[in-house]
């Protein structure tokens, strides 16, 4: 069966969130998707619950495999993609309810080969807080958007004019910018990134995948809505990792994405090392800096 949008969701060890995710598929106000759930070898009870939805509606896959990591559950739920288009979703996150129908939209009428937005972030910021006094999560409140037709919206031909990973850039507008390489803040045309595969056995391998996304896309929507409920997970890898492996994972990530452009156009990898390389080696500098001082 043809879909709009096929959904990818590597589960590991999130039982506490999974229904939410789910659920939030099942409130979006369009209705042709499939939902990829990879049970990477889960020890807890995410398989069950994938289980119990793929019965409860069809557009639910689920495929159990032993644990290979994000990077291979990505790859494997790439490969089984239908739909035209491809969300990432991780499972301790959440859509608002018309991601899709706006995503959709603007990919049709613009003929675009990705559609951005953003992530919520007084929720993110909020649960931070909520997570550091022990109080309880705070429940996020949905704005109602109009069509298409109701919101502004900016189409480029040159991702690289608005993409940066900095969160306040000075030569580019804030306004449109393009922030951060987490796969899970845009929808994709499904032939555009089938034929990138996340690297396996590394972490931070939204790094180098998204600096390679960026050489292919065409044409990109940027919607500035948000439309993600990003999570602060406590396990995750950057909440629950110290600092010496952080460095070890970045430093092969940085290393992978040098490889992308060794071969790109001299403006595009100026661009790409000034707005995204120069700040992730920022970071890998500041890990160095925080393990020596473990370590002495």
């Amino acid at each position: 069966m043809a879909y709009d949008i096929s959904v990818i969701i590597p589960i590991y060890n999130v039982e506490r969130y999974l229904r939410r995710a789910l659920d939030s598929l099942l409130s979006q106000t369009h209705g042709s998707w499939e939902a990829i759930l990879i049970d990477d070898g889960s020890p807890d009870a995410c398989g069950d619950i994938a289980d119990a939805y793929a019965a409860r509606d069809g557009r639910f896959k689920v495929i159990h495999q032993a644990n290979r990591g994000v990077s291979a559950a990505r790859n494997i739920g790439m490969e089984q993609a239908a739909g035209r288009y491809v969300l990432f979703l991780d499972p301790d996150d959440f859509f608002h309810p018309q991601l899709m129908e706006l995503c959709v939209a603007a990919a049709e009428k613009e003929d675009a080969d990705m559609v951005t937005f953003t992530y919520h972030h007084y929720y993110r910021t909020a649960n931070k807080v909520l997570h550091f006094l022990h109080l309880p999560e705070s429940k996020p409140r949905f704005r109602k958007y109009g069509g298409l037709d109701s919101i502004e919206y900016v189409t480029t031909d040159n991702i690289f004019d608005y993409a940066t990973e900095y969160s306040h850039p000075s030569d580019i507008s804030r306004r449109w910018a393009v922030k951060h390489c987490q796969p899970c803040f845009r929808m994709y045309r499904t032939s555009l990134v089938r034929k990138i595969p996340f690297l396996e056995g590394i972490r931070f391998e939204d790094f180098p995948w998204w600096s390679e996304v960026l050489l292919h896309v065409g044409r990109c929507t940027i919607l500035r809505l948000p439309l993600y409920y990003y999570y602060p997970n406590p396990r995750s890898f950057l909440l629950s990792s110290d600092s010496e492996k952080q460095a070890r994972h970045l430093a092969m990530s940085i290393e992978a994405a040098r490889k992308v452009y060794e071969n790109a156009p001299d403006e595009k990898r100026r661009l790409w090392e000034k707005r995204f390389l120069a700040p992730f080696q920022h970071y890998l500098e500041k890990k160095r800096r925080q393990t020596e001082g473990h370590s002495s």
